[in-house]
């Protein structure tokens, strides 16, 4: 059986954990310049508040990240035997909160400023003795949080699959909240420009819905993988077809009866266990050790996996 101490991941993982790892740093420097370009240049236009606001909430999945990265690798202890990988869990929650309070927020901002009828307007400033409409400026800031977000998001939704990282996916979501949310507040600055007011609002209606139905499944999600729901995959929180996998092991081997199992994720590994009603009695051991193995060859996920012979399963549990 594997030691949960012994942790590491594959070596042909080892290097996309890396990457993940540069782009989330890459991603906290380009969220900073965005926010301290879009302060700089949004004057009293509602739509540049909203996006600056949403800026700073962008952090919190890059930062939760490396935080987590720092503690789940520590080996257990005696109070937690376990080890840490649910700083993973953690982590996740904290995304899933942050992208559901951005598409909360947007929603609660456009309505408001559609009931009030909020008339914003954009002035000029003096750049090197030329007048010049501050809403070029506001767009030249929103582009800058446009293209490089969503190239940012793509790059991190393939790392997050293969490293079962349910919170870099939730980061690459956000990154999607993030160029959604700009070009919503150019087409806001240009209504403004063309004396549409409702334009920002409207847009960022309809898109905060979208934003607002990730949030909340992947809220739903963390709170359901803190409370022990089988395993989901990262993207689109389907059942996990190795449960199935682990089950066609344990129907393979012709010493077991009946079984039924139990799996948990603990961040992006999973732990369980196999009860199991056996046919013979001799070499016992070593045909679960065997059994036990075979079943923790199957994916690298599958860190701990006990097998436990008992005379009878409940009805409800059998496979």
């Amino acid at each position: 059986m594997k030691q949960i101490n012994d942790f590491e991941y594959p070596e042909e993982l080892k290097p996309v954990f890396e990457k993940a790892k540069r782009l989330e740093w890459i991603t906290i420097a380009y969220l900073v310049s965005t926010a301290v370009v879009i302060y700089l240049t949004m004057g009293n236009s509602q739509a540049m508040k909203t996006a600056w606001f949403e800026d700073l909430l962008s952090l919190t999945p890059a930062i939760s990240f490396h935080v987590a990265s720092k503690i789940f690798m520590k080996p257990p202890n005696k109070e937690f035997p376990y080890g840490y990988h649910r700083a993973i869990s953690i982590a996740y929650l904290c995304s899933a909160l942050a992208l559901f309070s951005v598409g909360g927020f947007l929603v609660i901002d456009a309505i408001m400023t559609l009931v009030m009828a909020e008339h914003a307007t954009i002035g000029t400033v003096v750049i090197f003795g030329h007048q010049v409409w501050l809403g070029y400026l506001m767009i030249a800031a929103l582009l800058w949080g446009t293209f490089p977000a969503m190239i940012l998001g793509r790059m991190k939704l393939p790392l997050a699959r293969k490293l079962h990282e349910k919170n870099l996916y939730t980061d690459a979501k956000m990154n999607k909240a993030d160029w959604m949310t700009a070009s919503a507040a150019i087409f806001g600055v240009l209504g403004i420009g063309m004396g549409w007011w409702w334009a920002d609002a409207v847009a960022a209606l309809i898109i905060s819905a979208d934003i607002v139905h990730d949030g909340y499944t992947n809220l739903k999600q963390a709170v359901f993988d803190l409370m022990d729901q089988v395993p989901k995959t990262v993207n689109n929180q389907k059942t996990d077809p190795l449960i199935e996998e682990v089950k066609g092991v344990l129907s393979r081997q012709g010493w077991i009866r009946d079984f039924s199992i139990r799996l948990r994720e603990e961040g992006h590994i999973y732990l369980g266990e196999g009860f199991v009603i056996a046919n013979r009695e001799e070499n016992l051991t070593q045909l679960i050790e065997e059994a036990t193995r075979e079943v923790e060859k199957l994916d690298w996920r599958v860190q701990e996996f006990i097998i436990m012979p008992v005379k009878e399963l409940p009805d409800k549990e059998k496979a």
